[in-house]
Protein backbone atom coordinates (compact mmCIF):
# COMPACT_ATOMS: atom_id res chain seq x y z
CA UNK A 1 0.00 0.00 0.00
CA UNK A 2 1.59 3.36 -0.83
CA UNK A 3 2.33 5.96 1.73
CA UNK A 4 -0.63 8.02 -0.08
CA UNK A 5 -3.29 5.44 0.47
CA UNK A 6 -2.30 5.00 3.89
CA UNK A 7 -2.52 8.42 4.59
CA UNK A 8 -6.52 8.59 3.21
CA UNK A 9 -7.20 5.63 5.65
CA UNK A 10 -6.03 7.11 8.18
CA UNK A 11 -7.97 10.64 7.37
CA UNK A 12 -10.84 7.43 7.10
CA UNK A 13 -10.77 6.25 9.99
CA UNK A 14 -10.30 9.52 12.19
CA UNK A 15 -13.35 11.31 10.02
CA UNK A 16 -15.42 8.03 10.93
CA UNK A 17 -14.65 8.24 14.96
CA UNK A 18 -15.09 12.00 15.16
CA UNK A 19 -18.16 12.41 13.13
CA UNK A 20 -19.92 9.00 14.24
CA UNK A 21 -20.87 7.31 11.45
CA UNK A 22 -19.39 6.20 7.86
CA UNK A 23 -22.04 8.09 5.95
CA UNK A 24 -21.28 11.54 8.06
CA UNK A 25 -18.14 10.66 7.84
CA UNK A 26 -18.42 10.41 3.63
CA UNK A 27 -20.01 13.77 3.38
CA UNK A 28 -17.78 15.63 5.28
CA UNK A 29 -14.97 13.66 3.04
CA UNK A 30 -16.56 13.90 -0.47
CA UNK A 31 -16.52 10.54 -0.76
CA UNK A 32 -19.15 7.75 -1.17
CA UNK A 33 -19.97 5.29 1.81
CA UNK A 34 -18.46 2.22 0.34
CA UNK A 35 -15.48 3.76 -0.43
CA UNK A 36 -14.89 5.16 3.62
CA UNK A 37 -15.46 1.98 4.68
CA UNK A 38 -13.25 0.24 2.73
CA UNK A 39 -10.54 2.32 4.12
CA UNK A 40 -11.38 1.68 7.33
CA UNK A 41 -11.49 -2.18 6.65
CA UNK A 42 -8.52 -1.92 4.52
CA UNK A 43 -6.32 -0.26 7.57
CA UNK A 44 -7.71 -2.93 9.92
CA UNK A 45 -6.50 -5.51 7.90
CA UNK A 46 -2.95 -3.88 7.71
CA UNK A 47 -2.53 -3.75 11.54
CA UNK A 48 -4.62 -7.05 11.70
CA UNK A 49 -6.46 -5.44 14.80
CA UNK A 50 -10.51 -4.69 14.65
CA UNK A 51 -10.45 -1.03 15.17
CA UNK A 52 -14.26 -0.20 15.19
CA UNK A 53 -17.38 -2.86 16.48
CA UNK A 54 -20.27 -2.08 14.31
CA UNK A 55 -23.59 -2.24 14.92
CA UNK A 56 -26.85 -1.53 13.01
CA UNK A 57 -27.34 1.16 15.79
CA UNK A 58 -23.68 2.49 16.50
CA UNK A 59 -20.49 2.46 15.71
CA UNK A 60 -17.78 2.18 19.09
CA UNK A 61 -14.03 2.25 19.46
CA UNK A 62 -12.47 -1.16 20.65
CA UNK A 63 -9.57 -0.73 23.07
CA UNK A 64 -6.85 -1.35 20.42
CA UNK A 65 -8.78 1.33 17.92
CA UNK A 66 -8.62 4.08 20.79
CA UNK A 67 -5.04 3.68 21.30
CA UNK A 68 -4.21 3.71 17.75
CA UNK A 69 -6.48 7.27 17.16
CA UNK A 70 -4.07 9.26 19.39
CA UNK A 71 -1.32 7.61 17.41
CA UNK A 72 -3.38 8.25 14.18
CA UNK A 73 -3.73 12.02 15.23
CA UNK A 74 -0.35 12.88 15.92
CA UNK A 75 1.15 10.75 12.94
CA UNK A 76 -1.71 13.00 10.67
CA UNK A 77 -0.28 16.30 12.58
CA UNK A 78 3.09 15.77 12.16
CA UNK A 79 3.30 15.14 8.15
CA UNK A 80 1.08 18.53 7.91
CA UNK A 81 3.60 20.33 9.87
CA UNK A 82 6.29 18.52 7.66
CA UNK A 83 4.28 19.73 4.79
CA UNK A 84 4.06 22.97 6.59
CA UNK A 85 7.61 23.37 6.92
CA UNK A 86 8.44 23.22 3.38
CA UNK A 87 6.35 25.75 2.24
CA UNK A 88 7.35 28.30 5.05
CA UNK A 89 11.11 27.73 3.45
CA UNK A 90 9.42 29.42 0.33
CA UNK A 91 7.83 32.08 2.40
CA UNK A 92 4.67 31.27 0.70
CA UNK A 93 1.54 29.80 3.28
CA UNK A 94 -0.25 27.61 0.96
CA UNK A 95 -3.13 25.26 1.25
CA UNK A 96 -6.91 25.19 2.14
CA UNK A 97 -8.34 26.95 5.36
CA UNK A 98 -11.77 26.58 6.21
CA UNK A 99 -12.92 29.75 8.65
CA UNK A 100 -16.35 29.35 10.15
CA UNK A 101 -18.09 32.25 11.42
CA UNK A 102 -21.95 33.83 12.28
CA UNK A 103 -23.83 34.73 8.93
CA UNK A 104 -23.35 38.47 10.04
CA UNK A 105 -19.99 38.49 10.59
CA UNK A 106 -19.05 36.64 7.21
CA UNK A 107 -20.98 39.40 5.20
CA UNK A 108 -20.11 42.55 6.85
CA UNK A 109 -17.10 41.68 8.31
CA UNK A 110 -15.02 38.95 6.67
CA UNK A 111 -16.26 38.69 3.32
CA UNK A 112 -15.30 42.59 2.31
CA UNK A 113 -11.74 41.94 3.21
CA UNK A 114 -10.95 38.63 0.80
CA UNK A 115 -10.23 40.60 -2.43
CA UNK A 116 -6.86 41.71 -0.62
CA UNK A 117 -6.42 38.42 1.70
CA UNK A 118 -6.48 36.51 -1.95
CA UNK A 119 -4.26 39.20 -3.52
CA UNK A 120 -1.59 38.57 -0.69
CA UNK A 121 -1.92 34.87 -0.43
CA UNK A 122 -3.05 33.75 -3.81
CA UNK A 123 -2.00 29.87 -2.69
CA UNK A 124 -4.24 29.82 0.53
CA UNK A 125 -7.35 28.42 -0.72
CA UNK A 126 -9.88 29.82 1.53
CA UNK A 127 -13.32 28.66 2.68
CA UNK A 128 -15.85 30.24 4.60
CA UNK A 129 -18.99 28.38 6.38
CA UNK A 130 -21.61 30.36 8.21
CA UNK A 131 -23.27 28.37 11.31
CA UNK A 132 -25.01 30.62 13.70
CA UNK A 133 -24.65 27.90 15.95
CA UNK A 134 -21.15 26.67 18.23
CA UNK A 135 -19.95 24.00 15.33
CA UNK A 136 -17.38 21.02 16.47
CA UNK A 137 -14.13 22.48 14.49
CA UNK A 138 -12.94 19.13 14.38
CA UNK A 139 -16.73 17.35 13.21
CA UNK A 140 -16.46 20.61 10.51
CA UNK A 141 -13.24 20.15 9.56
CA UNK A 142 -13.13 23.68 10.18
CA UNK A 143 -9.52 25.45 11.06
CA UNK A 144 -10.99 28.68 12.17
CA UNK A 145 -14.02 29.82 13.89
CA UNK A 146 -14.81 33.16 15.11
CA UNK A 147 -16.94 33.11 17.89
CA UNK A 148 -19.20 36.06 19.83
CA UNK A 149 -19.40 35.96 23.51
CA UNK A 150 -17.88 33.97 26.09
CA UNK A 151 -15.86 30.67 25.51
CA UNK A 152 -16.22 27.40 27.37
CA UNK A 153 -14.00 25.08 25.27
CA UNK A 154 -10.45 24.90 26.90
CA UNK A 155 -9.37 22.54 24.63
CA UNK A 156 -9.12 25.36 21.99
CA UNK A 157 -6.75 28.02 21.76
CA UNK A 158 -8.20 31.70 21.55
CA UNK A 159 -6.96 34.73 20.24
CA UNK A 160 -9.14 38.03 21.05
CA UNK A 161 -9.84 39.95 17.82
CA UNK A 162 -11.31 42.69 20.06
CA UNK A 163 -15.12 44.02 21.23
CA UNK A 164 -18.07 44.89 19.58
CA UNK A 165 -20.57 46.80 21.59
CA UNK A 166 -24.35 45.76 21.94
CA UNK A 167 -27.10 48.20 20.64
CA UNK A 168 -30.63 48.09 21.35
CA UNK A 169 -31.78 49.23 17.74
CA UNK A 170 -35.14 50.09 15.96
CA UNK A 171 -35.46 51.27 12.57
CA UNK A 172 -36.93 55.09 11.88
CA UNK A 173 -40.57 53.55 10.58
CA UNK A 174 -41.02 51.44 13.52
CA UNK A 175 -39.91 54.48 15.96
CA UNK A 176 -42.58 56.98 13.80
CA UNK A 177 -45.26 54.98 14.76
CA UNK A 178 -44.81 54.19 18.55
CA UNK A 179 -44.13 57.20 21.40
CA UNK A 180 -40.48 56.19 22.86
CA UNK A 181 -40.73 58.94 24.91
CA UNK A 182 -43.23 56.96 26.86
CA UNK A 183 -41.54 53.98 27.51
CA UNK A 184 -37.81 54.68 28.05
CA UNK A 185 -37.89 52.51 31.36
CA UNK A 186 -39.81 49.41 29.92
CA UNK A 187 -38.10 47.77 26.79
CA UNK A 188 -40.12 44.87 27.35
CA UNK A 189 -43.42 47.27 26.20
CA UNK A 190 -42.03 47.21 22.92
CA UNK A 191 -42.39 45.10 19.93
CA UNK A 192 -38.95 42.79 20.17
CA UNK A 193 -37.14 40.48 17.93
CA UNK A 194 -35.18 37.29 19.29
CA UNK A 195 -33.29 34.55 18.29
CA UNK A 196 -35.26 31.22 18.03
CA UNK A 197 -32.33 28.87 18.26
CA UNK A 198 -30.11 31.00 20.78
CA UNK A 199 -32.12 31.04 23.90
CA UNK A 200 -29.25 32.57 25.56
CA UNK A 201 -29.31 35.75 22.74
CA UNK A 202 -32.46 36.69 24.22
CA UNK A 203 -31.45 37.28 27.80
CA UNK A 204 -30.45 41.35 26.98
CA UNK A 205 -27.66 42.61 29.44
CA UNK A 206 -30.47 44.93 30.58
CA UNK A 207 -29.02 47.42 34.10
CA UNK A 208 -32.62 46.80 35.31
CA UNK A 209 -33.64 43.03 34.62
CA UNK A 210 -36.99 43.00 32.69
CA UNK A 211 -38.78 39.97 31.38
CA UNK A 212 -38.97 40.16 27.62
CA UNK A 213 -41.10 38.29 25.30
CA UNK A 214 -40.97 38.19 21.56
CA UNK A 215 -43.13 38.71 19.39
CA UNK A 216 -41.13 37.50 16.38
CA UNK A 217 -37.79 35.40 15.97
CA UNK A 218 -34.83 33.98 13.87
CA UNK A 219 -32.45 31.39 13.94
CA UNK A 220 -29.79 33.72 11.84
CA UNK A 221 -28.49 37.43 13.49
CA UNK A 222 -28.83 38.58 9.75
CA UNK A 223 -32.13 37.77 9.15
CA UNK A 224 -33.11 39.60 12.63
CA UNK A 225 -31.38 42.16 11.48
CA UNK A 226 -33.15 42.63 8.22
CA UNK A 227 -36.26 42.12 10.23
CA UNK A 228 -35.33 45.24 12.20
CA UNK A 229 -34.68 47.33 9.55
CA UNK A 230 -37.82 46.59 8.08
CA UNK A 231 -39.86 48.33 10.98
CA UNK A 232 -40.53 44.68 12.90
CA UNK A 233 -39.80 46.00 16.53
CA UNK A 234 -36.32 46.57 18.44
CA UNK A 235 -33.60 44.02 18.36
CA UNK A 236 -30.54 44.10 20.23
CA UNK A 237 -27.50 43.31 18.01
CA UNK A 238 -23.33 43.53 17.70
CA UNK A 239 -22.16 47.06 16.00
CA UNK A 240 -19.61 45.25 13.62
CA UNK A 241 -23.44 44.64 11.99
CA UNK A 242 -24.89 47.39 12.17
CA UNK A 243 -22.63 50.25 11.83
CA UNK A 244 -23.70 50.26 8.52
CA UNK A 245 -27.45 50.86 9.38
CA UNK A 246 -26.21 53.50 12.06
CA UNK A 247 -24.18 55.52 9.88
CA UNK A 248 -27.12 55.74 6.63
CA UNK A 249 -29.89 55.95 9.05
CA UNK A 250 -31.16 52.79 8.82
CA UNK A 251 -31.39 51.80 12.49
CA UNK A 252 -31.14 53.74 15.22
CA UNK A 253 -29.43 53.18 18.72
CA UNK A 254 -32.52 53.25 21.78
CA UNK A 255 -32.27 53.24 25.30
CA UNK A 256 -28.70 53.94 24.92
CA UNK A 257 -27.87 53.57 28.84
CA UNK A 258 -29.79 50.79 30.00
CA UNK A 259 -26.98 48.47 28.30
CA UNK A 260 -24.31 47.08 31.03
CA UNK A 261 -21.23 47.30 29.13
CA UNK A 262 -18.62 45.91 29.10
CA UNK A 263 -20.10 42.56 29.07
CA UNK A 264 -19.29 38.73 28.01
CA UNK A 265 -21.30 38.97 24.67
CA UNK A 266 -18.81 41.55 23.66
CA UNK A 267 -15.79 39.86 23.01
CA UNK A 268 -14.78 38.56 19.49
CA UNK A 269 -12.64 35.51 19.44
CA UNK A 270 -10.80 33.28 17.10
CA UNK A 271 -10.64 29.69 17.80
CA UNK A 272 -8.34 26.95 16.62
CA UNK A 273 -7.17 23.95 18.37
CA UNK A 274 -3.61 24.13 19.89
CA UNK A 275 -1.99 21.73 17.94
CA UNK A 276 -2.85 22.76 14.36
CA UNK A 277 -0.89 21.94 12.01
CA UNK A 278 -1.78 24.89 9.57
CA UNK A 279 -0.59 26.82 11.64
CA UNK A 280 1.24 29.15 9.12
CA UNK A 281 -2.17 29.61 7.42
CA UNK A 282 -3.88 30.50 11.05
CA UNK A 283 -1.20 33.26 11.93
CA UNK A 284 -1.50 35.19 8.86
CA UNK A 285 -5.42 34.77 8.03
CA UNK A 286 -5.51 36.62 12.07
CA UNK A 287 -2.56 39.00 11.87
CA UNK A 288 -4.02 39.53 8.07
CA UNK A 289 -8.21 40.05 9.29
CA UNK A 290 -7.00 41.26 13.16
CA UNK A 291 -6.21 45.37 11.91
CA UNK A 292 -8.99 45.77 9.60
CA UNK A 293 -11.95 45.08 11.25
CA UNK A 294 -14.32 47.20 12.24
CA UNK A 295 -15.85 46.01 15.38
Amino acid sequence: MSVAAKTEDLEAFITVVDSGSFSTAANLLNLQVAKVSRAVTRLERTLDVTLLNRTTRRLELTEEGALFLRHARDGLNVLAKGEEALRLLKRSPSGRLRVDAASPFVLHQIAPLINEFSELYPDIQLELTSHDSIIDLLEHKTDIAIRIGELSDSNLHARLLGKSKLHIVASPKYLANVALEDKQNAVQNHRLIGFSDAPHLNNWPLKKPQKLDFAISASSGETVRQLCTAGQGLALLSHFMIKDDLAAGRLVSVFHDHIVSPNKRESVQAVYYRNSAVSSRISVFLDFISVRLSL
